[in-house]
């Protein structure tokens, strides 16, 4: 079982109609019958159509297909609930986001979201930090698909007070590698309880190899998918998350342009991980985080010197993986039986008060935004390599701002969550609307 990225033109419908269904028919006329898409982006969009690049995954048996559900299967939410202000704070992975496109480096941005939301779900491209993992006390780390289908209406998210969790790492040829993460598994054990069913060791090591596709995106290539799904499926019911700690195969000069270009290059590992973890938390529905393992004696060896600051956490960091062993430690479940969704305690689609995103960036949890009727914020500041023109899709009035930077989105959700339209606070105000209706 192999995950590849691949690219596709798709016409646009008139008003974007039937926009899921449309998306599914079109890729799936363009897979094998063994294959299925596990992540989809738009990456460029004109009057006639979307460039989109989507993640499949081949291998797929008919059990396993019949299974899991269709990234595109949308269920509209029937009402919003008011009783709490919840906000889901994305910036996609391997896009080369100014803020939040390395290290952790939006955190700072997610803490202050997170103080004018009573609730904030985010995902681990935003907090992981290497060693570090910063996330506040009121939000949820959530793994970025299973984001995407509580937005689609499709999924639920059950807090918990801890999780037992699965540690898949490589054998790695050099054993001090594999010890290290180890260790760092056994110092999470000691310092807050983690809780580690077992380490697993996957030999041989799982196939990850890191690149960048022609829209500029970091993506890549996995081979051997099947032995992490057979390590899963043999110790289910065991644990309630999994950690993958692999090697990803990046080209050398890789490593020294991502140091040495001051933030200027997209991160080269995060758009393979995505892929990897978004396949695994559609098919089993469990919380799933990676972090990549050193490659070799000579990247451990390598003298970055004094490098940006948002690639600091990555530069002290020997294996990588505090920040998801933390992230999972506490993640939330996930609940996809229909009938229990609507239960008291769980956060669904109709729980949702709004969503902040980079500006220009389309794909599913924005398009179900814009359908499930959710309050959309788009940050410009938060520069990137996509493409789209967000404004020209079909909001509905009052439910699209764009703004400059995440001060101004924090006061836009400060203004949300009070009931106060945000354009009430600029001036000039627009005039009162007067229409006369003759008989």
């Amino acid at each position: 079982m192999d995950l590849i990225e691949k690219q596709i033109a798709i016409s646009k419908l008139p008003n974007d109609k039937d926009i899921f269904s449309h998306f599914q028919e079109v890729v799936q006329s363009n897979l094998n019958r063994d294959e299925i898409p596990v992540r989809f982006a738009i990456t460029d969009m004109s009057e006639l159509e979307y460039q989109c690049d989507f993640a499949t995954l081949s291998g797929v048996d008919k059990d396993l297909f019949e299974k899991t559900n269709s990234i595109f299967k949308f269920i509209p939410r029937r009402i919003e609930r008011m009783d709490s202000f919840n906000a889901v704070f994305l910036v996609p992975t391997g896009i080369g986001a100014e803020i939040g496109g390395h290290a952790g480096d939006a955190t700072p941005v997610a803490q202050v979201l997170a103080e004018v939301s009573d609730l904030l779900i985010t995902h681990p491209n935003v907090v992981n930090a290497s060693d570090i993992n910063e996330i506040p006390e009121n939000a949820l780390y959530v793994e970025g698909s299973t984001i995407t289908n509580v937005l689609m209406g499709t999924a639920a998210l059950q807090p918990v007070r801890k999780n037992r969790v699965l540690v898949i790492i490589d054998d790695h040829e050099i054993e001090m590698f594999s010890n290290d993460t180890i260790n760092a598994v056994s110092a999470a054990r000691a310092t807050y309880g983690f809780d580690c069913v077992k380490v697993v060791k996957l030999a041989p090591p799982l196939k990850m190899v890191a690149d960048f596709v022609k829209s500029g995106r970091a993506a890549g290539k996995i081979f051997g998918f099947e032995r992490i799904r057979a390590v899963i499926e043999e110790n289910k019911g065991t644990f309630d998350a999994v950690a993958i700690a692999s090697v990803i195969d990046v080209d050398d000069q890789y490593h020294e342009d991502y140091f040495h270009r001051n933030g200027l290059m997209p991160n080269p590992w995060g758009g393979v991980e995505a892929m990897l973890t978004h396949a695994v938390s559609l098919i089993f529905g469990i919380p799933t985080a990676h972090s990549p393992m050193l490659e070799n004696q000579k990247v451990a060896d390598f003298d970055l010197g004094l490098v940006e600051p948002r690639l600091a956490a990555e530069a002290v960091s020997l294996t990588f993986v505090q920040c998801m062993l933390k992230g999972l430690h506490r993640s939330p479940r996930i609940i996809t039986d229909l009938e229990v969704m609507s239960e008291r305690g769980l956060v669904a689609a109709a729980d949702i008060s709004c969503l902040v995103i980079p500006d220009k960036c389309l794909g599913l949890p924005t398009l179900a935004a814009l359908k499930q009727g959710i309050p959309v914020i788009a940050v410009r500041e938060n520069n990137n390599v996509m493409k789209n023109n967000l404004d020209k899709l079909p909001w509905a009035p009052g439910q699209f701002y764009q703004v400059e930077n995440y001060w101004e989105a924090a006061g836009v959700m400060s203004a949300l969550k009070s009931g106060v339209p945000p354009e009430s606070m600029r001036r000039p105000l627009i005039a009162t609307k007067i229409e006369r209706r003759e008989f």
